[in-house]
């Protein structure tokens, strides 16, 4: 199977999210299904099947982590000295017909946060920006349509 990309602020990441689902959230829902299993009737027990049901998402997490942390190859931006845009890279841009600028760093899927500057290699601005460097212009296609940027800046941060 193909590895995955991903920084290793966002490794750390998931692996803390699993390890505080298995050792605080799991069994803090064991107790509350124990606890609501105590009232009584379970068909008509609201506590009973609301616990239940945060039960089987959080099981459906722990599994989905489970499963895709080892199949993860860490990517540290700061070894790569390449001018072009590849994972990792923090990239500059101006929008030629706005004069807006931005700023993303190019990451893996399961990182990827628009609110907080970070988009997936996968996602149609990556992919537009990969292979590119400073100075160059490039055509963007979005939702809202085609978007005219130059990249002034390319940066392994």
């Amino acid at each position: 199977m193909d590895r995955i990309p991903i920084t290793k602020e966002g490794y750390d990441r998931l692996k803390d999210e699993l390890k505080q689902l298995v050792t605080v959230e799991r069994p803090s829902i064991q107790r509350q299904i124990a606890e609501a299993r105590e009232h009584g009737d379970l068909k008509e027990n609201a506590e009973y099947h609301a616990a239940k049901e945060k039960q089987s998402f959080l099981e459906g997490r722990i599994q989905e982590l489970n499963a895709k942390i080892p199949l993860m190859q860490v990517v540290d931006p700061k070894t790569n000295k390449s001018k072009t845009i590849s994972f990792g890279a923090t990239v500059s841009m101006e929008n030629l017909d706005t004069g807006e600028t931005s700023t993303y760093q190019v990451v893996g899927p399961d990182e990827a946060d628009l609110q907080s500057g970070k988009i997936s290699f996968l996602s149609p601005i990556a992919k537009a920006l990969i292979g590119k460097q400073e100075g160059d212009e490039v055509t963007i296609r979005v939702p809202k349509g085609d978007i005219q940027v130059e990249i002034t800046e390319v940066a392994y941060l």
